[in-house]
């Protein structure tokens, strides 16, 4: 794919979501961090409805952690891998009470420490709550990046890679939400939805697919 169809790419999908963000439900970096760790293997609906019970009641590391991991475990509980979640949660909360002042760490490095931080949740929380200009890749836009041919790449890493080389700078702060609400909700994984999708024109994908009879 030429610079002249990704440019086009990514100005459709911000001339229809000029200011897209995350859809998991957050009001601080520490609510967000602990969302997008619980995020992982698990719907961001299914992570809003257990925070909307625990962040009212603990929403601090200071707070989290008087819970213990008993307390987190049964507030998420409906969340896939919610035992080793809740025991990444309490062991991240006391790292940043007694390393980081309780706040949040802007910096990739000192996020990837955390336990049940990876790479891409360190992205989510780099770009969301911090302002850089990073790309989390998920399922959603690894399938996204290589079915459309906008950075395809055999890995995460290397998709990654692509979409910061290819996506001019004026659009890397929001990309990676443009391309994950596209892979959710339109270039699905069993089916994309050609039909309806804004960037079907510009899209690499031959076997388009029509729209399901009536």
């Amino acid at each position: 794919m030429n610079a002249t169809k990704r440019r086009a790419i990514y100005e459709t999908l911000q001339s229809l979501n000029p200011h897209p963000t995350t859809e998991l439900e957050f009001s601080t970096p520490f609510e967000l961090l602990i969302a997008v760790m619980l995020s992982a293997q698990a719907t961001d609906v299914s992570v809003n409805k257990a925070m909307r019970r625990m962040f009212p009641v603990a929403n601090t590391p200071e707070t989290v952690l008087a819970l213990g991991e008993e307390g987190v475990a049964d507030y998420i509980k409906t969340i896939g891998l919610y035992r080793t979640k809740a025991k990444n949660v309490i062991a991240t909360c006391r790292i940043l009470i007694e390393q980081c002042g309780s706040e949040v760490p802007a910096t990739r490095e000192a996020l990837e420490a955390l336990p049940g931080v990876g790479r891409k949740t360190a992205n989510v929380v780099l770009n969301t709550a911090f302002g850089q200009p990073t790309i989390a890749v998920d399922t959603h836009i690894f399938r996204v990046a290589n079915r459309t041919g906008l950075a395809p790449g055999k890995d995460v890493r290397a998709v990654e890679t692509a979409l910061e080389k290819f996506t001019p700078p004026e659009f890397l702060q929001d990309a990676h939400h443009w391309l994950i609400l596209h892979g959710r909700y339109v270039c699905k994984a069993r089916r994309p939805e050609c039909w309806h999708c804004v960037i079907e024109p510009l899209c690499d994908f031959k076997p388009k697919t029509p729209p399901p009879e009536l």
